[in-house]
C-alpha cells in the first residue's frame, strides 16, 4: 500500500481542483446559473445577490487552490 500514499500526497490534487472550480465558475458565470445554498440553484436574473456571492466563491476556491498547488511545488523544488 505504499503507492497510495504517494498518491494522495501528490499537489496535482490541488490543481484538479482549482482548475474544477474555476470552470465552474466560468461556465455558471456565461450560464446564468449557479448552485446555491442546500444544493439548490441561483439564477443571475431572479437572485442577484446569492448568484454573485456562489460565483465568487468559485472564482475564490480556484485561485486558492491553485495557488497551493503552486506553493507546494515550489517548496518542493527548494
Amino acid at each position: 500500500m505504499d503507492w497510495w500514499h504517494t498518491q494522495i500526497s501528490s499537489p496535482y490534487y490541488f490543481l484538479v481542483l482549482g482548475t474544477i472550480f474555476l470552470v465552474a465558475a466560468v461556465i455558471s458565470t456565461c450560464a446564468g446559473k449557479t448552485f446555491g445554498r442546500a444544493g439548490g440553484s441561483a439564477s443571475r436574473a431572479r437572485e442577484p445577490r446569492q448568484f454573485w456571492w456562489s460565483v465568487a466563491l468559485y472564482y475564490i476556491g480556484g485561485v486558492c487552490f491553485i495557488g497551493y498547488f503552486l506553493y507546494q511545488v515550489h517548496e518542493r523544488i527548494r
